[in-house]
């Protein structure tokens, strides 16, 4: 049996994806920026795209943009704010459990000047309003934190933060990362007060190598691509029409039947994390106080913490039985460091080297869930009783 439980890495894409996506590009492969016959049929697919995600954002068509995947939505959307608004101010605001698309830009930006912020989280993984009241100044130009945590799935408070930065500065640029979150929760920035959204095909059973950034139409950014002027200049390079579309049919399809599906994602990690009480020495990360089954936190990540046994021992273990798990971000996975994220809520030095992330997808069943519980109750004990000699 094969169990596939790396989902937060990336999807199986949709089969009705993939033919979709062959016919674009085998039939209908034009330049969509050619002013024939054959570039105007695959600009008709880029509007699919843009109607689509506008729709399940509740924005307009024209706040829609395409990109290569959520790091470069974050690195456009972090650095071409950033730029195009220093005259107000050079101090930014995050989480210390940001992605390292995220992390990473922040760095590049304080080598250019620019002052950041990294708040804190407490052990659930969850930041304090507080904290980002505190950090506020009359320079703040963006504030940018994540919807869903990567690793153990918590949750931030969006919309009360975006809330309060508008009140405190309605200059301040709120920018939220929700490649983890889209679809598998309703975000609708508009709403919610957010004026750039950052959104991943791979996570939502669509092809890599592409992704959407949300801009409001009033907010103004300083591109970081240059070229051909596509995309209003904002973005240049020759449209991934295969791919932007398959991703606008992925969405389409995830969100075709939302409510069942996210109601039983959150049913399977609770299934899971029930039958983990049954080995000692297991330790769940991000939950929620009197929540002990994943309320409130993403439907589709479980970190679990093992006494005793590495990550990368069990890891393998597990692979060799066809169960695919996660030692942390995939990301990060072929440069081995301790999780900035498990750091951040407080996990032990040992538990660091201990904890695996498994996250959930459509496709995963009960019987995958009920194989990879019976693997662990095999191999957990012999692999403790392994080290201790």
């Amino acid at each position: 049996m094969e169990a596939y439980l790396d989902n937060s890495a990336t999807t199986r894409v949709f089969p009705e994806v993939a033919e979709f996506m062959t016919k674009i590009m085998c039939e209908d492969y034009g330049n969509p920026s050619s002013m024939h016959m054959k570039g105007v049929e695959a600009e008709q697919y880029l509007r699919y795209a843009k109607e689509v995600f506008a729709k399940l954002l509740k924005v307009n068509e024209k706040e829609i943009f395409f990109t290569s995947g959520g790091t470069e939505a974050d690195n456009m959307a972090i650095i071409g704010a950033a730029m195009a608004n220093a005259r107000r101010g050079k101090h930014l605001i995050t989480t210390m459990i940001e992605h390292p698309a995220v992390l990473k830009t922040m760095q590049y930006l304080e080598g250019l000047g620019y002052r950041v912020t990294y708040l804190p989280v407490d052990s659930c993984g969850r930041v304090s309003l507080e904290e980002l009241r505190r950090a506020m100044s009359p320079d703040t130009i963006l504030v940018s934190m994540m919807h869903t945590n990567n690793e153990i799935g918590s949750l931030q408070p969006i919309a009360e933060a975006a809330a309060y930065v508008k009140k405190v500065n309605p200059y301040t640029l709120f920018h939220v990362d929700a490649v983890q979150g889209f679809g598998k929760a309703k975000i609708f920035p508009k709403k919610m007060g957010i004026d750039m959204v950052s959104i991943s095909s791979h996570k939502i059973h669509g092809p890599k190598g592409v992704g959407v950034l949300y801009v409001d139409e009033k907010v103004k950014l300083q591109p970081i691509i240059f070229g051909g002027g596509q995309q209003r200049g904002y973005r240049s390079g020759t449209d991934n029409v295969p791919g932007v579309a398959g991703m606008a049919k992925a969405a389409d399809l995830l969100h075709s039947h939302y409510d069942e599906d996210v109601a039983r994602l959150q049913e399977l990690k609770r299934y899971f994390i029930k039958g983990l009480e049954k080995l000692e020495g297991i330790h769940i990360n991000g939950l929620l106080p009197d929540m002990p089954y994943g309320e409130g936190t993403a439907p589709h990540i479980v970190s679990v913490s093992v006494e005793g046994v590495r990550s990368e021992v069990l890891l393998h273990a597990l692979e060799d039985k066809g169960i695919y798990v996660s030692a942390g971000s995939a990301c990060s996975s072929h440069k081995p460091a301790p999780s900035a994220t498990l750091k951040a809520i407080g996990v032990s030095k040992e538990m660091l080297e201990s904890t695996l992330r498994f996250s959930f997808s459509v496709y995963t069943t009960r019987e995958e869930i009920d194989y990879t519980l019976q693997e662990m109750y095999d191999r957990i004990p012999m692999l403790r009783k392994y080290t201790r000699r």
